[in-house]
């Protein structure tokens, strides 16, 4: 009966959290509580809230709508590029390794994003920006199936269909590899399969050369002589720490620099 009691008292709370939701939908309600068994229904009314707002804005365009608003267009003779991608983009610069400073560059990652995501938001956060050049990294979170199961011709149409989209717009591209992942310090090959990412970068590799597109080769970079994610660059096995930025970084110039001389 305790039980039945607590489960109706978070009922109420529950209706208060919608309605709080629909006056301030940032703002769940999080009520304190030490109870165990409120404590875990708050914890699921909290995953709730965020599996909402994910279906109210999928592919997150409110995330940078006011950041690209307020970018002014690039300066004459600027090589703006920006930089799309998962939450690899994302914490870039996050840490003590900065992100390109004193680059004309624009970090437009998003944690946990896959290509679907990306390629809805691919106007306002690339295109409308009016760079000259795209770096484009994602997959991994496609084979995790975060936003559902994938096959690799789902990833690759999607990438297909942002480079196209791109060079429509006269902005120059540069897919990179997806990153190694290893089990080293966290278990991270069961959802992300090695030998599903290294078919993925065959293919794009392939499909760069074939289409006149940069090639940023992270992977090779990253990968043990196992062909694992090098412990010392991680520090979850999926994610680069800052001496795998470090290693990134020239990676990723270098790439840029060859695909504007083209």
């Amino acid at each position: 009966m305790k039980i039945l009691a607590r489960s109706l008292v978070l009922l109420c709370l529950l209706i208060c959290a919608c309605v709080a939701q629909t006056a301030s939908p940032s703002q769940p309600v999080q009520p304190q509580t030490t109870d165990p068994d409120l404590e875990r229904l708050v914890s699921q009314l909290q995953r709730a809230h965020q599996a909402l707002q994910t279906l109210n804005d999928w592919p997150n365009l409110a995330r940078y709508r006011d950041a690209n608003a307020s970018t002014p267009p690039p300066a004459p003779g600027d090589s703006r590029v920006v930089f799309m991608g998962d939450s690899i983009t994302d914490g870039w610069g996050k840490g003590k390794a900065p992100f390109f400073p004193g680059k004309p560059y624009i970090n437009r990652g998003i944690s946990g994003q896959t290509t679907p995501q990306m390629l809805v938001r691919f106007r306002p956060d690339v295109i409308n920006l009016k760079p000259k050049l795209v770096v484009i990294l994602a997959g991994t979170n496609d084979i995790a199936g975060n936003t559902g199961p994938e096959t690799l011709q789902n990833i690759e149409d999607n990438l297909s269909s942002m480079s196209e989209l791109a060079k429509v717009n006269g902005i120059r591209v540069v897919m990179a590899s997806v990153m190694p992942v290893c089990d080293y310090l966290k278990p991270q090959t069961a959802r992300r399969p090695p030998q599903q990412i290294v078919a993925l970068n065959e293919w794009i590799k392939a499909y760069t050369a074939k289409n006149g597109l940069g090639f940023l080769d992270y992977y090779s970079g990253m990968v043990d002589s196992s062909g694992m994610f090098k412990k010392e660059l991680t520090y979850d096995c999926l994610h680069p720490n800052d001496a795998g930025y470090e290693v990134m970084q020239p990676l990723a110039e270098k790439a840029i620099a060859d695909a504007l001389k083209k």
